[in-house]
């Protein structure tokens, strides 16, 4: 089945502009990459509501911050390793600690930006992020979920990080289907093996469910999009069904998604769990098929861990 390719970040863009014309309190804000973010289509269509900051993130968020304590609700883009990296201090101390209605989108994240190398992909934004008290960390996997995500930001009160790719990623969600902040959802039912992912892992672990059920093995496919606060009752559940367990996500295995993960289920429902991720290692450049073959975010990986997850639970 041929899915629609969509950009996450596009996704955003065009969930921006909708937002636009029926909340006249959204305001969008950008640290000179409007073009990339696709901030660029608020601009256009609001132009009143739409401030450039430059290079100069830190101010873009404490700004954001203020105009939350006039009743707007702010969006703030720029690449994730600005977004979150440049102005982790300012987002902690004068948006988290207040728990300003402040919403902070971080595209080009992951090693799928490719080319722009090692020191535009950001790979630690999920534990950097997840680390702050009371914020809430989405990271959507597909097109439709991405738009769904950013209009529930919207009407959520308090701070969010989204996160949102450069690549098409399939779409595999359906449009039509509730989105709730805090609310896995189970694409895939299954008794052998739970894969649990988020972000553009998710169509993988798709795919490594398919394989697997050539071989006879049954994996339940789990979209955790909301990875703070996570869903701890479907993974317990899913996991628990299933007896083992696989993680996947395209951010280092340290802090990340996979940690999120094994944090519920080690102290509510201890399973055997193999986690698929960057293992303390930069990234490089290279298209995002490349790469995500280097470092093993592939459905013959995953697929693999998998079956180790169910000898461990065997033995």
């Amino acid at each position: 089945m041929t899915r629609e390719m969509i950009a996450t970040r596009d996704a955003y863009g065009k969930a921006l502009v909708e937002l636009g014309k029926t909340n006249p309190n959204v305001v969008v804000l950008d640290a000179d990459l409007s073009k990339s973010t696709r901030t660029e289509w608020f601009k256009k269509a609001f132009p009143d509501r739409f401030l450039n900051f430059g290079i100069a993130e830190a101010n873009m968020v404490d700004a954001a911050a203020g105009l939350s304590l006039c009743g707007k609700i702010p969006f703030a883009s720029s690449f994730a390793i600005f977004a979150t990296g440049r102005v982790w201090e300012q987002f902690r101390n004068t948006v988290g600690y207040s728990r300003l209605n402040v919403k902070v989108v971080g595209t080009h994240a992951g090693i799928s930006v490719g080319a722009d190398g090692a020191s535009h992909q950001a790979i630690e934004d999920i534990a950097i992020m997840r680390a702050i008290s009371g914020l809430t960390v989405i990271a959507p996997c597909d097109g439709p979920e991405t738009f769904a995500a950013v209009m529930a930001a919207a009407t959520y009160e308090g701070p969010v990080y989204i996160r949102v790719g450069r690549a098409n990623v399939p779409t595999v969600t359906n449009a039509n289907e509730p989105f709730e902040i805090g609310r896995a959802r189970i694409l895939r039912t299954g008794r052998d093996v739970a894969l649990f992912a988020t972000g553009a892992l998710v169509s993988v672990c798709l795919e490594a469910a398919d394989l697997l059920s050539k071989e006879a093995i049954n994996a339940a496919v789990v979209d955790v999009h909301t990875i703070k606060p996570i869903d701890e009752e479907t993974i317990c559940a899913v996991a628990g069904e299933c007896g083992a367990a696989v993680t996947a996500e395209e951010h280092v295995l340290h802090g990340g998604f996979g940690s999120a993960v094994a944090e519920v289920l080690v102290r509510r429902r201890p399973v055997p769990v193999e986690m698929v991720g960057i293992d303390n290692q930069f990234g490089q450049s290279g298209t995002p098929e490349e790469l995500f073959e280097v470092y093993g975010l592939t459905a013959a990986n995953i697929a693999r861990r998998a079956r180790q997850a169910i000898k461990r639970k065997q033995s």
